[in-house]
């Protein structure tokens, strides 16, 4: 995604809990005048207000927020713990939470309207057993995106969640070949999605040609749903 925003013309403000190499060559590549990175824990809800501070300070008023850090742990709720739970909740949805908060104040002083893009997940809305905490995490984080859509509509701000189905991605190495391969013959285009199919809807999302749409919920899932 942040190679796309970046090759769309954007200027990308990102950050993780450490560098990586994808990282470490963005900031010394040819669009590294429009690249910033922070190293930043979104479990620490303390540490927002100062990345957003500086992310504004270096790229000028806040135009968009996509909201797209995330964790998952996979196992029964009956025996997971309930400090992983707190983890995930605190990473997924109160973090979003708080990154919101913050923009809104944003785009409340700026009067210039403005995006928010939370990426969510199908299992927000379809659940998946293992997944109890995660699944929770992403269908609070639809609901928030339901309200904040009406909060901020007097401000032209449009919030919309991007909700993918099963992606080729970190996250998904917790399920084993078989449930793959479940999933994969369940999905009409029979196969699982990658990131890049996420980011046409996510420039859409944040264009102009995207004013009218708001409040809404759109899955990228390869028809998994339907």
């Amino acid at each position: 995604m942040v190679s796309g925003l970046l090759a769309a013309g954007h200027r990308v403000s990102t950050c993780s809990r450490t560098p990586s190499a994808f990282i470490e060559e963005l900031s010394n590549g040819p669009l590294s005048a429009n690249f910033r990175y922070s190293r930043l824990d979104m479990g620490d809800l303390t540490a927002y207000d100062a990345f957003l501070e500086a992310s504004v300070a270096w790229g000028g008023p806040l135009y968009g927020l996509v909201n797209n850090a995330g964790m998952a742990m996979a196992g029964l709720l009956a025996s997971s713990r309930d400090a992983d739970s707190e983890r995930i909740l605190r990473v997924n949805l109160l973090g979003p939470l708080a990154m919101s908060r913050l923009a809104a104040g944003c785009f409340l002083r700026q009067r210039t309207g403005g995006r928010i893009v939370n990426i969510s997940s199908i299992i927000g809305s379809r659940g998946y057993k293992g997944l109890a905490a995660y699944s929770s995490s992403k269908a609070g984080l639809d609901g928030l995106t339901r309200a904040l859509a009406r909060e901020l509509g007097r401000l032209q701000v449009t919030v919309n969640s991007i909700a993918p189905g099963y992606m080729k991605t970190d996250m998904s190495v917790e399920f084993t070949q078989d449930q793959l391969a479940q999933i994969v013959n369940r999905t009409p285009l029979k196969r699982l999605g990658t990131p890049k199919d996420v980011v046409g809807l996510l420039l859409f999302l944040l264009s102009d040609a995207a004013a009218f749409i708001t409040g809404q919920v759109i899955l990228v899932d390869g028809g998994l749903s339907c």
